[in-house]
């Protein structure tokens, strides 16, 4: 029996057409992003899902954890009906997510929802 996806992944996209998660993505290793692709994968298929793999971080921001062999990335997202949209992805530097990091997803969530 084949698993179905509980929720749709998308990328945000800016006004001028960029998709920066992908664009942060395709510059990791190919290793680097299978990993982080098989942690949205399994979100994908799992939501809700919860820790090790996705945290929530408040103000309907969540993250996706991913453990890569020197470092630790994250890729930050929100839900909007049944879409899990990549906001922002970065690679971890520090014990809690920067809120500087936080605040691009934040302003990236708004400009998604108003749309």
């Amino acid at each position: 029996m084949e698993k179905t996806k509980k929720i749709q992944v998308n990328f945000y996209k800016s006004a001028s057409g960029k998709e920066p998660v992908r664009d942060w993505l395709m510059e990791l290793s190919k290793e680097e992003r299978r990993q982080i692709g098989d942690d949205i994968k399994t979100v994908e298929y799992g939501w809700p899902i919860g820790m090790p793999v996705c945290r929530p971080l408040g103000e309907k921001l969540f993250e996706v954890r991913t453990e890569l062999k020197n470092t630790i990335a994250r890729v930050l997202f929100c839900i909007v009906g049944n879409q899990m949209l990549l906001l922002h992805g970065f690679i971890k530097k520090t014990e809690k997510t920067p809120n500087d990091e936080k605040n691009i997803a934040k302003r990236r969530m708004k400009e998604a929802i108003l749309k």
